[in-house]
């Protein structure tokens, strides 16, 4: 049987620790006591229209519904280590939230954490808006659709990360991923890519000073670059571009082709470059 809470305030320390089996609504999670980790090893719980202003209130969930709900500023680190969670139409601004969780679903949520995502797996995130310096560092198994983003050091050593019809407004964007689908993306960055090994991006339009260096296995399908320089320094790379490219510099493998370039440098490499550029 589900035990139902409702229009309750809780500020104590693991005021509800080890909740199992219930239904919070219209809580708030505030006050003097400053509590930390209100919902600490909680259970198969629903918490539905509530507030979040304490610390640690959801480490260690397993099996739980987050929905209708804010987590304020004050909320730091709101979600850690839990498992089997879905958070849908709720406002996360807490720092650092969501780390090493397994199996989270984010539906129409508006986020602004620093340092959100880190070394999980299993996260899809879809309709949503998130601002986050630092997203999805070292995170595994992650799809995006339809997110908006902001950010700068973003998806940094990720591996197997699906991103679909997305505004990523990023700087350091994909460094040290490993097999990365970009797929119908408005993706701004500098310096995007570095370092990634298998990024394939598809019907996207990429904007940014050099951008896809050091890169393996990459591969641009039907994709558009503006005001993108320096491009593909000794990255092996099969690329289509619509349109022009500011300048193409020293790749090391593979052909790309494009409609115009203002520049191919070939310059002083440090190891062989036998890339081709192929203009229609």
């Amino acid at each position: 049987m589900t035990t139902l809470i409702r229009e309750k305030r809780f500020d104590e320390e693991r005021a509800l620790y080890n909740l199992q089996d219930a239904r919070l609504e219209k809580c708030d999670f505030s006050g003097p006591a400053d509590g930390e980790s209100v919902l600490k090893e909680a259970r198969n719980i629903e918490v539905s229209d509530c507030t979040f202003s304490l610390r640690y209130p959801m480490w260690h969930v397993k099996t739980f519904l987050l929905e209708n709900s804010s987590m304020d500023e004050q909320t730091r680190a709101p979600i850690w280590y839990a498992e089997d969670g879905t958070i849908s139409r709720c406002k996360i601004y807490g720092v650092k939230a969501i780390k090493e969780c397994k199996n989270i679903r984010l539906d129409d949520c508006d986020i602004r954490s620093d340092e959100f995502g880190w070394k999980s797996s299993e996260i899809s995130m879809k309709d949503s808006r998130i601002e986050s310096e630092y997203l999805f560092l070292d995170s595994r198994d992650v799809q995006l659709e339809n997110v908006e983003m902001t950010g700068k050091y973003s998806f940094q050593y990720m591996e197997n990360l699906t991103v679909e019809n997305c505004k990523l407004d990023t700087k350091d964007a994909f460094w040290h991923s490993r097999n990365v689908t970009v797929r119908d993306c408005l993706v701004k960055g500098e310096y995007l890519a570095w370092f990634s090994d298998g990024l394939t991006l598809i019907n996207c339009t990429i904007s940014g000073t050099q951008p896809f260096c050091y890169c393996q296995n990459l591969k641009l399908v039907n994709c558009k670059m503006e005001d993108a320089d320096l491009a593909f320094e000794y990255s092996d790379v099969d690329a289509d571009i619509i349109g022009h490219v500011d300048s193409v510099k020293n790749p090391r493998s593979g052909v790309i082709t494009l409609d115009s370039v203002g520049e191919i440098i070939k310059e002083a490499p440090v190891m062989p470059c036998t890339g081709q550029v192929v203009i229609r």
